[in-house]
């Protein structure tokens, strides 16, 4: 049989690329994808992923450390925190490749719970961050349980670009003080600012580190679109300078000092009862964050290797993932936007890429933990930096400005929260925002009075088309939403407006009500209650185009027998029909030139 060789992949692609899921997701096998690929794994990827692997090692280590730094906790941490979630999201995790760890999205919200609390014990920043983590998971794997994976949907984009601008702001106002060489006690994000400056005035600046820091900088961006690895050149190079010419002790560079020996251990993060408000709010603002961020990215790089991901087990995943980091002294953790492309790029085929570079991340521990003691504090600022900057958004911004203003200024305002109340307060008002978005749509929806136009078939919004003729005593009622508590009082008040309105002695009003996906209680009263006004006026009120799920609802609220069976009709057309067979009136139809209810 003749096959097509554009769908079908040479013998050759199709060993080196994953196959397509098979859509066996039941049973035990559901809950862990890893097993699943593990049963699919071909002999000939072993190599791609081993390579894949030690090759993203090299940057796991500098950015875990960095972020681990940002987020207020000792850099071996954010080696821990890498280990681990990568060992479980390779069995939970559905996508094949995609890296979890630190994250720079995450860094200013785990700060904000950190450090007033912490009171400078790193011991007690950790075991927060921790719980932080944990809190995260039970939220993500709990919401992917119940199958919540569409929430982050709400979240529209001008209101994402908005929090994460916001977040890229409070990350790089946290990391400018350790890119110069000095530091200060935060007091938020606008507060920092005055204090940075303060700082420059007043003659903080080590002049040595800024240097250092700032040629890590600027060789991570020269570098960033060649196949050269630029973070670990410049974090390697700034290492190799302190080391060679004793810049920490000469020149008062601050280092990042010798790395603890060992991997991370079993560990249950207790904190004080008055801190747990906090960390779960902190928790529940990284589990949006963490799944805003990989869902959008896991569906990416599932359409890349053609597989399946379901959103609901990438919940779960991720939460697994975040549990992990939580007891094995780590904290919370995210997908990652650029650790990703290293592994794709270095020829990951599936998540072994991770677990080859979870080891080697080990095995640095345990035999080079002072590998890395000269490592300046701003060239790890520089790394924090560089990764802020990627999350800011600006092109599409202006696009979103050019078309829709108002979706704009919405973006600012959220934007503006969170530099104004930090990272935490700001996320919850984004949320709010987007829930008041949300119901607004819904609150104050489009509704048209229909007409039949010239030339055209079927019946249309008098508003768009103000030659469009009406029926002498029916008006033809369109409401373009679901009908719910939020506006079922406007849908009454302008139905009633409509027959108002109307240039002729209203018989018939018909709800064409093919865009009303659902019907609550309180619509449904409101619904009996309009019924009744119109029929004391002497108005039937039917419908036309009901969906049946729609049409079940109002069976089983008792409208279905107060309207009767006959105020329902399959098409508007059946619904004229009926009206003109019962209300002789002059009308005829403009296409066909004789009486018609078509």
């Amino acid at each position: 049989m003749a096959t097509n060789p554009a769908a079908s992949p040479t013998s050759k692609q199709s060993q080196l690329l994953p196959p397509q899921s098979t859509g066996d997701r039941s049973g035990f096998s559901r809950w862990l994808p890893g097993l699943r690929i593990l049963r699919q794994y071909r002999p000939v990827w072993l190599k791609h992923d081993i390579v894949a692997g030690f090759v993203l090692a090299t940057m796991l280590v500098p950015v875990g450390i960095a972020y681990a730094v940002a987020s207020g906790v000792p850099g071996i941490y954010g080696l821990y925190a890498t280990i681990i979630p990568l060992l479980a999201y390779a069995l939970f995790g559905p996508s094949r490749i995609l890296v979890l760890g630190p994250d720079s999205s995450l860094a200013a919200v785990i700060l904000a719970v950190v450090l007033p609390l912490s009171g400078g014990d790193p011991l007690r920043a950790i075991a927060l961050a921790s719980a932080m983590a944990i809190v995260s998971g039970v939220v993500c794997i709990g919401a992917g349980l119940i199958k919540l994976g569409f929430v982050t949907e709400l979240l529209s984009k001008p209101i994402r670009y908005g929090y994460m601008n916001g977040i890229a702001l409070t990350v790089l106002l946290s990391q400018v003080p350790k890119l110069l060489g000095f530091s200060f006690e935060s007091h938020g994000p606008l507060r920092d600012l005055g204090s940075i400056m303060k700082g420059i005035i007043g003659g903080r600046v080590n002049w040595t580190a800024f240097l250092i820091g700032a040629g890590a900088l600027l060789t991570i961006f020269a570098l960033k679109r060649s196949k050269v690895p630029g973070l670990l050149i410049a974090v390697a190079g700034a290492t190799a300078i302190v080391g060679i010419f004793g810049l920490s002790k000469s020149a008062g560079v601050s280092v990042l000092g010798s790395l603890p020996q060992g991997l991370p251990s079993f560990d249950v993060p207790w904190i004080n009862l008055a801190d747990v408000t906090t960390v779960l709010s902190g928790g529940l603002a990284v589990a949006l964050i963490s799944f805003a961020d990989t869902s959008v990215l896991s569906r990416a790089y599932a359409a890349r290797t053609r597989t399946y991901v379901d959103p609901n087990q990438e919940l779960v995943g991720l939460g697994v993932a975040n549990l992990a980091a939580g007891f094995f002294q780590g904290f919370p953790i995210s997908s990652s936007s650029s650790r990703t492309p290293v592994a794709e790029a270095a020829g990951a085929k599936t998540q072994l890429t991770g677990v080859v570079g979870a080891l080697a991340v080990a095995l640095l521990i345990i035999a080079a933990p002072n590998l890395l003691q000269n490592l300046p504090t701003s060239a790890l600022a520089a790394v924090v930096i560089a990764s802020a900057i990627g999350l800011v958004e600006i092109q599409d911004l202006i696009r979103i400005y050019k078309m829709q203003r108002w979706e704009f200024w919405l973006s600012m305002l959220c934007f503006a929260g969170v530099a104004t109340f930090g990272a935490i307060p700001g996320i919850a008002f984004a949320v709010i925002i987007a829930v008041i978005e949300f119901l607004w749509d819904g609150w104050r929806p489009h509704s048209a009075i229909l007409g039949r136009a010239n030339g055209i078939s079927g019946y249309h919004d008098v508003s768009r088309y103000p030659q469009a003729r009406l029926i002498p005593g029916l008006v033809l009622f369109r409401w373009d939403a679901p009908l719910f508590f939020a506006n079922a009082e406007l849908f009454q008040a302008r139905v009633i407006g409509a027959v108002e309105n109307s240039p002729t002695p209203v018989h018939w009003v018909v709800v064409t009500a093919e865009p009303v996906t659902s019907v609550d209680v309180t619509a449904a009263d409101v619904l009996s209650e309009l019924e009744k006004t119109l029929r004391e006026a002497g108005i039937k009120l039917s419908f036309a185009e009901l969906k049946d799920p729609v049409k079940d609802k109002l069976k089983r609220f008792g409208l279905f027998t107060q309207f009767g069976e006959q105020s329902f009709y399959p098409t508007i057309g059946a619904a004229v029909r009926a009206y003109l067979t019962l209300h002789p009136v002059d009308w005829v139809d403009w296409e066909d030139k004789h009486p018609s209810a078509s």
